[in-house]
This record gives structure tokens, sequence and C-alpha cells, in this order.
């Protein structure tokens, strides 16, 4: 038998960020829960600013009868000289009762002790408070409050309570609140509570009410609202979804509202005024013509006939946000850019202060300039001179904006205000460029730098990092980076991929080690070997393989891996890949470092000529890429499949024997300057 069940906890505004972070573990919570508690269905999890709800259409009126039995140790752990041992007591301890009440079975053809306990399910309604104060006491919001002369805790104060089950109220008490029949509509259409006396009535009262329970229609109704008003209006709203969930979540009865502020405010940066809607006042920023507009949408939670009010008030809101944004920016041109006061912050203790960093972040760019000079040069058509001094130029000036009002006030826009103030202040395009993308990818998938010379810049800002960290013992341990040392290696590893930059770690950590105290280098090249294991998408044995050959440029891994893969993905690779892994068992205890002769003269037959004609025709080519070399190394597969139908490689003669043991380490030699295909599992 089975009822239908309301939970309606009733709160003071929720606030959106750290509901929206829990709400995969809200609803997780409540499943494992009624599996716990023997009681599994399905049901809906909803919320409003001001109530969490969980519907059930049928959950089970009591439990299941639940049989558990528990198999103890053999009787002769259990009982020693007629006296009960620890093992005995702990296990009647588990089982909960005194050990007379135990029972005998037989397990694997030994006695053993045992027990059986029936237990007989209970109603539902009986479980109900404990599984909800369970419930709420699982939701980790991060900063709870208290009210009242209350010690309990939660996000905000519990205000109603209902529990009903088809259109009974069942007794629970919840922060001191007791369940009752009652709930409360929107708070513009009436503060009083109202009555539910059939809970089959529940969602057409609140709806009455103007408050729209299901977040997903919210959502909905906002969005068809978004496209009236840009059909309306010729407009493009920025439907930025973080920002839609987390007004989604802020209301109860949306309304898309046009609002609009001064146009002299659009002498202003787009992101600046895009940040000040978004960041603080949660609007959704307007273009035409595809630049942004002077006015902006506010998703109003008001019930009224007459929303001109609600617009002029946020209006009235924006416009002093707006000033002093304008106010900032105008003081920050008339100052320039500076670094003067960035050696009074410290960046990390042991690392100095951030003019510290500056200068490590330099000495780094210059050298790795040095590397791509020719690319660099090729890209901008500017000279080698122009260039170096160009790059001291936008590592001293890519920090100089942290110094500024703007930055000051929108921390979110470091790096992008710097490439106002030096696009306005005439700088060079590759410095100011530069500046601007000095931490790109922000993120997976995010953008990357838009050339070499920007690339230069950000690569050295993340090495800077990324050693230095190392070099004073902050290194990520399991799920934990503080300091984002893992987006720093992907980043690293896009951009070099991305742009075809020869990028051999051990080479750039030995052209940058007297910039830091001493390190465990290892285990710095283990951790970005980790992340390219983590950021190329191929079969793990294949990047191993790669791995294991010794190749440390992480553009080459990248390459090799890919044309390693393309092969490994084919459908025939599996069956012919078989002669390739004799190849590698025959070369296992050869050591590949020594020269491998292999003296043609003393063959004895015509298919080891076929061979190893093959072979020196096949690596004997040039070729534009790994996927044609491997191309022509797995081609040998006839011959050497003839080659092990024919020729024993193990023969008493010693000079023959190794001949031929260096014929076949040779073809896996040649491999290995890819990859070691040992390591390959499929």
């Amino acid at each position: 038998m089975t009822k239908s069940l309301l939970i309606e906890i009733g709160v003071e505004e929720l606030p959106a960020i750290p509901l929206l972070k829990i709400l995969k573990n809200i609803k997780k919570s409540w499943a494992d829960i009624l599996k716990e508690y023997r009681l599994d269905s399905k049901f809906e999890f909803l919320y409003t600013p001001r109530r969490l709800v969980l519907l059930h259409k049928d959950i089970p009126s009591k439990q299941k009868d639940s049989i558990t039995e528990l198999f103890g140790p053999p009787i002769t752990v259990a009982i020693r000289d007629g006296e009960v041992t620890k093992a005995g007591e702990g296990f009647a301890r588990k089982c909960r009762v005194s050990f007379d009440k135990l029972d005998r079975a037989t397990k694997n053809g030994r006695e053993v002790l045992y027990f059986k306990k029936e237990e007989i399910g209970k109603e539902t309604r009986e479980l109900l408070e404990d599984m909800i104060k369970k419930w709420v006491a699982s939701m980790s919001f991060g900063k709870m409050m208290r009210w009242g002369d209350r010690k309990d805790e939660f996000i905000r104060p519990i205000r109603w309570l209902q529990v009903r089950l088809d259109n009974e109220s069942v007794a629970v008490t919840l922060f001191g609140v007791k369940s009752d029949i009652k709930t409360f509509v929107h708070r513009m259409v009436s503060f009083k509570p109202i009555d539910l006396e059939v809970v089959s009535k529940y969602k057409d009262i609140l709806k009455d009410g103007r408050v729209t329970l299901y977040p997903k229609e919210r959502e909905e109704i906002i969005l068809s609202q978004f496209d009236i008003l840009e059909k309306e209006n010729s407009i493009k709203i920025d439907r930025d979804k973080s920002l839609l969930y987390e007004v989604v979540a802020i209301t109860e009865n949306p309304k898309a509202l046009l609002g609009s502020f001064d146009k002299s405010f659009l002498e202003l940066p787009p992101e600046v005024i895009i940040a000040s809607m978004k960041e603080h006042q949660r609007y959704f920023p307007l273009f035409k013509d595809n630049r942004l507009s002077n006015q902006f949408i506010v998703v109003s939670n008001g019930v009224t006939n007459d929303y001109s009010k609600i617009i002029a008030g946020n209006e009235r809101v924006l416009k002093p946000r707006l000033s002093d944004a304008l106010f900032f920016y105008r003081n920050d041109l008339k100052r320039g850019l500076t670094t003067k006061g960035l050696e009074k912050i410290t960046f990390m203790d042991s690392l100095g202060t951030l003019k510290d960093k500056i200068d490590r972040e330099k000495a780094i760019a210059l050298r790795v300039l040095g590397l791509y000079m020719d690319r660099v040069e090729e890209e901008s058509s500017k000279s080698s001179k122009e260039l170096i001094m160009l790059m001291e130029e936008v590592v001293e000036l890519a920090k100089a904006d942290l110094t500024s009002e703007m930055v000051y006030e929108f921390t979110e826009l470091q790096g992008l205000m710097g490439y106002y103030y030096a696009k306005a202040l005439g700088k060079d395009s590759l410095v100011y460029n530069a500046i601007k993308e000095q931490y790109y990818p922000i993120g997976d998938g995010a953008k990357l730098p838009s050339s070499i010379f920007s690339s230069i810049l950000s690569i050295s800002i993340k090495l800077d990092t990324l050693i230095g960290l190392f070099s004073i013992g902050k290194i990520p341990t399991g799920s934990k980076d503080p300091f984002a040392l893992r987006r720093a290696v992907n980043g690293i590893i896009r951009i070099v991929i991305e742009y075809d930059l020869d990028f051999n770690i051990d080479d750039i950590l030995e052209l940058t080690k007297e910039l830091y105290n001493r390190y465990d280098r290892d285990r710095l090249v283990d951790f970005i070997l980790e992340r390219v294991y983590k950021l190329l998408d191929s079969n793990p044995s294949v990047i191993s393989a790669v791995l294991s050959s010794g190749e440390r440029d992480i553009n080459k891994i990248a390459k090799k891996v890919n044309a390693l893969n393309s092969f490994v993905t084919q459908e025939s690779f599996k069956e012919d890949f078989s002669t390739f892994k004799r190849v590698a068992n025959i070369s296992k205890d050869i050591d590949l470092n020594r020269e491998l002769v292999v003296n043609a003269m003393i063959f004895q037959d015509s298919i080891e000529n076929e061979l190893y004609n093959r072979y020196i025709d096949v690596i004997s080519k040039e070729y534009n890429n790994y996927e044609d070399r491997l191309n022509g190394l797995f081609s040998l597969k006839d011959e050497l499949d003839r080659y092990f139908d024919n020729i024993m490689v193990n023969v008493e003669d010693s000079k023959i024997r190794e001949n031929r043991k260096n014929m076949i380490a040779s073809i896996y030699k040649s491999f290995r300057k890819i990859a070691d295909i040992k390591e390959i599992s499929i």
C-alpha cells in the first residue's frame, strides 16, 4: 500500500549560490535516506526562495520487513577452554545481543556463530521526523545561521513546516517549528498562512498565490519573456546560464523588465558595465547592433499591475555604481600604468613580493622568447631587438593594473583593465593584447592567447607560479589544489599544442633552475606528465607507451599519442599487434642504449635478407609526421610474420643468435623513438 507525501519546509529567503552549489546533493541525500529506511520510491525535489519541497506520488505506507543474517567467527575461535573470547564478545556486540542469544551455523564446512535478526517494518509516519531531520542535517551550505535562543543552525530560519501523508498531517518538529496544514503564498499577495485541507490543491493554491513552484517552469517563463523583449526592442540579451539559474532560485513570480542607464556611461569598457550589472545587481546586459546597449534586463519577483516603479528603482540603484566605476576609470587613465607599490605586496612567503615575481617572470619570458624567436618574428613582422624590448615591457606592465582603483573595486577585471589602460596609453598592440590574455586559458575549454607572443607571457606566468610553489613545498595533494597548479599546467599544455611549440620539460626546467631554491624536479615532471595523461584524449596505454619511450617534449608527446592512437583504434589492430608484441618480448633483455650491429653477411636464409632490406628501406625514408613513420614500421608485419614462422631466433650459435636478436631489437628500437610498444594494451 502506498500514499502520497508532501514535505514543505518554509524558510526565510534562501541565498541562491549556496543552494545551487548543493542541489544535486540535496536530492541524492533524500534518495539515500529512503533507501536506508527501506522506503525506496520516486520523488520530486523542488524549491523556491522560501521553501524546500519533496513530493511523492507513491511512497510505501510502511517499511518492508527485514531479515538480516550475520555469520561470526568459528566456534573454536569464539570459545576457548569453555570461556568466551574477545572475538565472541565482539560478535555479540555487533549483533547487539548477549552471547547466549547467538546461534550456531555451518559455513564453509566449519561451525560458526550465527545470528538472525528479523525486523518488522515500521509505519512510514513514525519514521518521517527522523528522516527529515537527517535530510536537513545533510545539507552542507557552508555558512549557517542560528536564530532566537536556538543552538542548532541552518542556512536560514525555518518559519513553517508541512508533512502530509495523503491528507493526514504527520506530527514533526523541526528547529522548534511544529508541522501544520498551513502554507504561504507570495508575500506581495498575502502574509497570512493558508490552510491546505486537501493536499491535491497544493500546487493550485501556490499558483493562485503567484508562486511558481517548479524551477524549470520559472526558467521557461523567464526565457519566453526574454524572447518577447528581444523581438519588441530589437535587442540581444546576454543569457548567462549561471546568472539565469541564480535568478530562478531567487524568484517565485519572475517578471523580466527592461531598464536603461545614461549613455554617457558607455565610455566605460563594456566588461566594467557588465560586471557592475551581473555581479552586484543580477541584471542581464543587452546588445544592440553587436554593441553593448545602455539598457539591461532585471527579473523582478514582485507582484504588481505597474512595474514602472520597480524599473525606476533598479535604474536608481545602478546609476551610482556606474558613476563610481567611471570615476575610477578616469582616475586610472590619468595615473597611467605603474608597478609602484607592487614591491610592498607579498606574493607568497619565501617567494617574495609581486615585484620579485615580475622579475622572475621577465627572466623566464626572455628565455622562452629566445626559443621561439623565429616564429614570433614571422608572426609579428618585428625584429628580435624590438621583440625583446616589448617582452620586457609587457611583463613589467602585466600586473600594473593591480594597483588601479578599478581592479580594487572589480578584482575579476585584473588583466583586462591593464589591456584597456595600455591601449589608451598608445602601447604596441602586442603589449596590450598580451596583458589581456596573460591568464588565458582561464579554464578547461576556455579561450587561448591569440598569438605566440601573448602565449609566451601566459606560459611564463604559469611556469613561475608552478615552479615557485613547488620550490617552497606548496604541492597539490589528492583533490586539493588551492593555487590551481593543475589548471596552470593544463593551460601550458593546451597552448603548446595549439601553437605547435617545442616544449621539452627537462630543458625548460633546466633553463629556469637558478631562479628558485632547489626542489624535487622529478616530482614536478611527474606532476606535469600526470596532466598530460588527463588532458590527452586517448587510450591510456598509448600515452604510457609514448612516455615510456622517454619523450619529454609536450608537443611531441601529443603528436606521437595522436599518431599511435590512430592505429590502435583500428579494428584490425588487435589481431595485427600480436606480431609487434613478439618483437617487444624478444627485445626485452637487450640493452637498447648500445649500438645494435646487424651483419647481413651471416644471414642464413633469404627471409632474413627480406626483413632486413625492408627495414632499412623504411627507416631510411624521410617522413612528414609520426603517423607516416609508424605506418612504415607497422608495414613490416608481413615480413616479420614470415620471419617468425621460418626463422628460429634463439639458435645455439651465439653469433647468429645475437645477430638475429639485434635485427629484431633494431625494429623495436625504431618503434621506441615514438613509443614503447610493449606498454600498449588493447
